[in-house]
């Protein structure tokens, strides 16, 4: 294993490296939380793509396929389609805003009052998406140096936190543009069709496995619907992905450089599902579904290209746990603290404003370790950030895109009883259950039509602003000068 071990060690310490080179960069509130707003296509895409294929994707992927076979792919494939969506109809619109984040949006769209509210919902999903990429440490760190669960999350964590807080989105950038490398060679070029190969091709995993393991529908019309509810659509709203689509440098890179990260999403989707129909093959009676990636990697792969592999599932654990985390501290620091301290912006206080990003990201970092070795369950914790971010904010986020008649009242009454309904469905369903966000969903759309209508319009001068920021005719909060390239 020494050579794997190697492999590793150098992958953690370049991350390490990326961070501190990314802080160099990082001097201004823009370059901090959205990379200055300047990436091009290859990295937009590369970065996109990388944070939403996570640990859920590649280990939870990989056990779909070994529990339902191609029709496992479902659930990465809805993810795919939820970026192709918003890259295709809602990106260009969001970069126009120049904006840092979701609850911002919502204010501009209402005038204002719906940060606070909203921002706490989005904080809950943002924590609990860090907290699930967190746990998934626990799993590959166990695979290479049985190691205590406790120490994996804390050492995996640590280095997240550490080169996040350092550089901000720069270094996060660096570093995922960096995980989509790895991952495409781990996952695609060497993992699949090693996978296929030592299951015996595709002719005996047909002979040895049930005919529904190659069904596309055999894991359920109602859970694709549910994935296509919770996956879907939550990756139009997440405050992950739309910092995300602010730091393309244009309109066109967010539309086709996003449409380009969805596409790449799809075969991601197969390949993990083929990876794990492959599994089922080999080892028909695991314990865990979830179990499959690791057992495949550490039995099958030859030594060094297993090394690589296990840096492929770190790479998708951190990109996704990264982006989570500076999301966290994002809506923290600038929706809910800033509000209720009633910070009011100014310009010259860039410095200012970086050292307390940084000083959130350290601290929401610190809270991720902790709930991460307090929880057992990725599945439920998933659930949970999922059901509150679709059924809370769903609604209120593209009622504000799309139509004009939506109020602020019917905004924030939309997220309250949305999000309280999920919260009471899943106490009374139970948390892995389909009718939470069913009905929560339904409440929520329900009450913002129901309250938009039965009041006041919204101002038509913040109707005009709004459609200023849109068409991308309007600066951006603050003024920030453009630094020169390093």
């Amino acid at each position: 294993m020494a050579v794997d071990y190697t492999v590793i060690v150098v992958y953690l310490a370049g991350m390490l490296a990326m961070g501190w080179w990314g802080m160099r960069r990082a001097k201004s509130k823009s370059e901090f939380l959205v990379a200055g707003r300047r990436l091009g296509p290859v990295m937009y895409s590369g970065t996109m793509a990388a944070i939403v294929l996570g640990g859920a994707s590649t280990i939870g992927g990989v056990g779909l396929g070994y529990r339902y076979g191609l029709s496992g792919a479902w659930m990465v494939f809805t993810i795919g389609l939820g970026l192709l969506a918003l890259s295709v109809f809602f990106s260009a619109r969001i970069a126009r805003l120049k904006v840092y984040t979701v609850s911002e949006m919502l204010d501009l769209r209402y005038g204002g009052r719906a940060g606070v509210i909203s921002g706490v919902v989005m904080w809950a999903y943002t924590l609990m998406l860090a907290v699930t990429s967190t746990i998934a440490y626990a799993t590959i760190f166990d695979v290479l140096f049985d190691m205590n669960r406790t120490v994996a999350i804390v050492l995996g964590g640590s280095i997240v936190v550490a080169y996040s807080t350092l550089g901000g989105m720069w270094s996060i950038t660096l570093t995922d543009m960096v995980q989509f490398v790895v991952k495409t060679i781990g996952v695609l070029l060497l993992l699949l069709p090693m996978a296929v190969v030592k299951a015996g091709g595709f002719a005996e995993m047909k002979a040895k496995l049930p005919t529904s393991y190659f069904d596309p529908l055999g894991i359920g019309g109602e859970t694709i619907f549910t994935y296509v509810l919770i996956y879907t659509f939550g990756m139009l709203i997440g405050q992950d992905i739309w910092q995300r689509v602010f730091t393309a440098r244009g309109d066109r890179t967010a539309k086709w450089g996003g449409t380009v990260a969805g596409t790449y999403c799809l075969a991601y989707a197969l390949a993990g599902a083929v990876i794990g129909t492959a599994a089922k093959v080999l080892y028909p009676t695991l314990g865990s579904p979830d179990d499959a990636f690791a057992t495949i990697v550490k039995d099958e792969l030859p030594v060094g290209v297993r090394g690589l592999v296990l840096a492929a599932a770190l790479a998708a654990v951190m990109s996704t746990s990264s982006g989570a985390l500076i999301a966290c501290a994002t809506v923290a620091n600038n929706d809910i603290w800033s509000r209720l301290r009633g910070a009011v912006r100014r310009g010259g206080a860039e410095h200012g404003e970086v050292k307390g990003n940084r000083a959130f990201i350290l601290l929401m970092g610190l809270a991720v370790i902790g709930t991460a070795i307090a929880l057992n369950n990725v599945v439920e914790a998933l659930t949970v950030a999922y059901n509150l971010l679709v059924g809370g904010l769903l609604v209120p986020i593209l009622g504000g895109l799309l139509w004009k008649r939506g109020t602020v009242q019917g905004a924030l009454a939309s997220v309250a009883v949305g999000g309280l309904a999920v919260l009471g469905l899943m106490a009374g369903y139970g948390i892995l259950a389909n009718e939470p966000v069913y009905y929560g969903l339904l409440a929520s759309l329900a009450v913002y039509v129901a309250v938009s209508l039965a009041t006041r319009p919204t101002d038509e001068t913040v109707l005009a602003a709004w459609r200023e920021r849109l068409a991308g005719r309007s600066p951006e909060l603050v003024s920030e000068p453009v630094p020169t390239p390093q």
